[in-house]
């Protein structure tokens, strides 16, 4: 794994750190093809309960190495091709799902600036713990692209298509408290906690009922484009589902003891 990306686990917890901060994080291919290993990792690793992706420095993520990019356009140009524009579908795309659909929570520690890509990676993660010094922008249009990682559905979704749409047309900086008042972010915390408190969120999960979470994310996804009998045909069988895991009858037990449950995951 390229020293782009830190992977480390602990207790259930993996935590995955883009790790360019003289670069603000921005994303080479190196970089990509490590982040999309490392979330895959994570993703199938099933002592990995919840997710941390973070960064260090002053950024989370710029988004695209635009240094590389532009080489990669000067090749095309030269070699009368079109690769440049493969990463969407080899990184871009494949790392938003990956982050977005994997059967486990996956918090954003978001240290700093959140821009283009790095916008759409937050965007993509389930809970957004957010430095006050922190900002995000969409950046896309100001360099006459259309938007990728996802943007165009979780932002919407999140703060509304008017608001999507103007924070797509206009691209700026969106300062932290803003961000929380639009939905983006979820808890905002001193800069200098942010990395105490990201984990700390992120832990609090992976001590959780993990199939109960998975769940929860797949129907949350599911009712946001399907119809409200579809989505209690699904509610019914997740419910089955969660009703027959361990955890639950943990929690049960626990319930009628008057203890904390202490939830395994399955």
């Amino acid at each position: 794994m390229a020293d782009t990306v830190l992977y480390e686990v602990a207790d259930g917890l993996a935590t995955i750190t883009l790790n360019r901060p003289d670069a603000m994080n921005a994303l080479d291919t190196a970089t990509k093809v490590a982040l999309l290993g490392s979330v895959r990792r994570a993703a199938e690793d099933a002592a990995v309960r919840a997710v941390l992706l973070t960064g260090t420095g002053r950024a989370f993520c710029v988004g695209q190495d635009l240094k590389e990019h532009i080489g990669s356009l000067a090749a095309d140009r030269e070699n009368g091709t079109n690769l440049t524009w493969n990463t969407v579908r080899d990184h871009y795309t494949p790392i938003t799902l990956a982050l977005a659909e994997m059967p486990k929570p996956v918090v954003a520690g978001v240290n700093g600036v959140a821009a283009g890509a790095g916008a759409g990676f937050a965007l993509a993660a389930d809970y957004r713990v957010v430095a006050d010094t922190a900002s995000f922008n969409t950046a896309f249009a100001g360099v006459a692209l259309a938007g990728d990682s996802g943007v165009s559905w979780t932002l919407p979704r999140v703060v509304g298509h008017s608001r999507a749409m103007d924070l797509m047309l206009f691209p700026r900086s969106i300062p932290a408290q803003e961000a929380y008042e639009l939905g983006i972010a979820n808890k905002i915390v001193p800069a200098t906690d942010l990395a105490a408190e990201a984990a700390a969120v992120a832990r609090r999960l992976a001590e959780g009922p993990t199939l109960t979470y998975a769940a929860i994310k797949r129907a949350l996804a599911f009712g946001a484009d399907h119809s409200l009998g579809e989505t209690l045909g699904l509610e019914e069988e997740l419910q089955g589902r969660a009703g027959g895991s361990e955890d639950h009858r943990i929690a049960v037990e626990a319930f009628l003891k008057k203890e904390k449950p202490r939830f395994v995951g399955r």
